[in-house]
């Protein structure tokens, strides 16, 4: 995957179209991972979807074109997305994807057909949703799969798995081999486009965290996270720490200045640890 592209003309256009996806009244889900993904590749010159974006619908139309016609119940639309992506077209993961940017982004795993649980489960929705099943996702802790029908009654399926159906203790063995902690009274209930985005964007900075070389990456998916309406106040603290770590010492010192006002109020020793941080930071220039 190349540098994120600085100096990119149309990223302002495209971030102000993804933040004002996020505060439709029904987000498309698709489109949001889709202007995400374009955050992260290399735009086509020449092309009038550099990015794929437009590419990436139509195949995802592609898809939910191949499913029969009719298909009634939640078993029989779980079965039929896992004979088609699953079987057919070989949409799975494997821990070695686990290693790949391209793997959080949706317009390369339509094309390698790989990728992160989640990611593969935004192609199950998606694909799904387009035919008309009941289908939605499912953030269990660790491990990201989908749901068919009824929440009272569902049908669980890992896409990760190929579309693997699972049951209530299969869902609680794959959380428990995720975390490492046996789960109680887990009940997953569906997760709605904006939490799964920024969990998508949260396993973007993970990869990112991994690599100091690869600060481009995290600042993207920290601004991206930022536009989201609902997202944890600590990462501005996060953003204004990495401009200053990847040497925009104004600006992260500015900025870590407004998150103390933010939390002056509720949280003044951390608010003052803070100002020392943002004195810290200016002191660099001298």
């Amino acid at each position: 995957m190349s540098e994120t592209n600085a100096g990119d003309p149309g990223r302002t256009e495209r971030r102000e179209r993804f933040a004002e996806e996020a505060r439709a009244e029904r987000p498309d889900l698709a489109l949001l991972c889709l202007l995400l993904g374009a955050e992260a590749s290399p735009p086509r010159p020449g092309d009038a979807d550099p990015y794929g974006v437009d590419e990436a619908q139509i195949e995802l139309d592609r898809l939910a074109g191949l499913l029969p016609y009719g298909a009634r119940g939640p078993r029989v639309w779980a079965s039929a997305l896992a004979e088609l992506l699953g079987e057919r077209c070989g949409f799975a993961g494997a821990a070695r994807d686990y290693e790949r940017l391209d793997s959080s982004v949706l317009q390369q795993v339509l094309r390698r057909r790989r990728g992160l649980p989640i990611l593969l489960s935004v192609v199950w929705i998606e694909v799904a949703r387009r035919a008309g099943a009941p289908v939605y996702g499912l953030a269990l802790p660790g491990h990201y799969v989908v749901g068919f029908g009824d929440p009272e009654e569902q049908v669980l399926a890992d896409p990760f798995a190929g579309g693997a159906p699972l049951s209530g203790q299969d869902a609680e063995l794959l959380v428990a081999g995720a975390t490492g902690t046996p789960p109680k009274d887990l009940a997953p209930v569906p997760a709605r486009p904006l939490e799964t985005v920024l969990r998508i964007l949260n396993n973007v900075r993970a990869w990112a965290a991994a690599r100091p070389e690869r600060t481009d990456v995290a600042l993207w998916a920290l601004e991206l996270s930022l536009l989201l309406p609902s997202h944890p106040a600590r990462l501005r603290l996060e953003r204004a720490q990495l401009l200053v770590q990847r040497g925009e010492f104004l600006r992260g010192a500015a900025e870590m200045d407004e998150y103390a006002e933010i939390v002056d109020e509720v949280e003044p020793a951390t608010a003052e640890a803070v100002r020392h941080r943002a004195r810290a930071a200016r002191a660099l220039l001298n």
